[in-house]
């Protein structure tokens, strides 16, 4: 039975293999896991969309379905929200993975609707994630990112200290995540940034603009730390004081 699983699962993840330390007990409570998750996802068959093998945790919700479109094997934790009021709406592409309490809102008014939130084939987005897409949001193939990720492509803007902030409008600028990053937990993206292809940042950085591809990128703001082709620069061994 632990093969046939294994055949089942290697349908979204080609690459899976049970651990042999797992016990006979714990493989069955994650199937039944999944297979909950995949019943909750074929309920979409009744407002008339077709789930394509979608493992749907619990309470998650939809706004504006008719613009939201998704792969094959999408898999959505617990309590995620996708509101697509928006231009271009949300587009998640095959064995798209988006952790639990993760939120995906393009724009929250009616007045400036966003532009769209567009992710790629085999992205793993973990827990409590914040994808906004006033400016546009768009996160290439084969991307991994932590918990808590979050990003922002719209600035509000304050020139005129004269004026409320909240009443001198926003600057909208896309987001732009190419594809086979690793990104780490707590990483923040504002406005106008690309991170380019193969880049690896460091967790808890707060980018403010844009990177070159395999860049190694750390700090708040976000600084590079060297291209991931350059060999690591050894720091020279600490001397004793003298006394």
């Amino acid at each position: 039975m632990k093969t046939w699983l294994e055949r089942i699962i290697r349908l979204r993840n080609p690459q899976f293999r049970f651990s042999d330390a797992l016990s006979g007990s714990l493989i069955l409570a994650f199937c039944w896991q999944q297979a909950m998750a995949m019943l909750r996802g074929s309920v979409l068959l009744l407002r008339g969309r077709k789930p394509k093998g979608m493992l749907r945790g619990r309470s998650v919700r939809f706004f504006n379905l008719p613009q939201i479109s998704w792969g094959r094997f999408l898999k959505l934790g617990d309590h995620v929200y996708c509101s697509a009021i928006s231009t271009d709406g949300i587009r998640l592409g095959n064995q798209v993975s988006i952790g639990a309490y993760s939120r995906l809102v393009v724009s929250t008014t009616l007045d400036n609707p966003g532009r769209y939130i567009h992710i790629g084939d085999r992205v793993g987005i973990g827990e409590f994630a914040y994808l906004g897409g006033a400016g546009g949001l768009t996160i290439g193939h084969d991307c991994i990112i932590g918990q808590y990720f979050s990003c922002h492509p719209e600035n509000h803007c304050f020139d005129d200290p004269d004026v409320l902030i909240r009443l001198q409008g926003v600057e909208r600028k896309p987001i732009v995540v190419e594809p086979d990053c690793w990104i780490g937990s707590k990483v923040t993206i504002l406005s106008g940034v690309t991170i380019g292809e193969g880049s690896v940042v460091a967790a808890g950085a707060v980018v403010t603009q844009s990177f070159p591809s395999n860049s190694l990128i750390g700090g708040v703001p976000a600084r590079l730390i060297r291209p991931r082709n350059e060999n690591s620069i050894k720091s020279p061994k600490p001397t004793h004081a003298q006394y």
